[in-house]
């Protein structure tokens, strides 16, 4: 059973000496480790695969990340869970611009639709979130 790879071919920057192509995972690392990079993202959606394969120690860079190519469009969706206390708009905008700039200096894509969704909150101790729950 051969599984198909749908890759990205890259048209622009042809120079006579052969094709490069990207895969999607390699968009999905690069848009998850981008996202991580930005202050109040505390982490990524996963899987639980994913969980399983990095309490065994292996970095999952493309966690909580999905990519979509359709024609030449692509598309990411991004599962974050973000710090309590940030502004999730702002937040939300730069991871935007971060992966949008990572993308354009690493592959010369430019992403079509960046897509957040925001899935969690992570309080920094049981205790603020013993304090919001009372609140409710």
């Amino acid at each position: 059973m051969s599984e198909e790879i749908q890759m990205l071919e890259m048209n622009e920057h042809s120079n006579g000496l052969g094709k490069v192509e990207i895969a999607p995972d390699v968009i999905e690392v690069i848009a998850g480790i981008a996202a991580g990079e930005v202050e109040g993202v505390a982490s990524m959606r996963g899987n639980f695969a994913s969980g399983v394969v990095e309490k065994l120690g292996k970095k999952n860079h493309g966690k909580g990340v999905k990519v979509d190519i359709a024609g030449e469009g692509i598309k990411l969706d991004l599962y974050c869970v973000m710090k309590f206390g940030v502004s999730i708009p702002k937040v939300a905008q730069e991871v935007q611009d971060n992966i949008r700039e990572a993308l354009l200096n690493m592959t010369a894509l430019d992403a079509d639709e960046i897509n957040i969704h925001v899935v969690g909150i992570q309080f920094e101790n049981a205790k603020a979130e013993a304090e919001y729950e009372q609140e409710m």
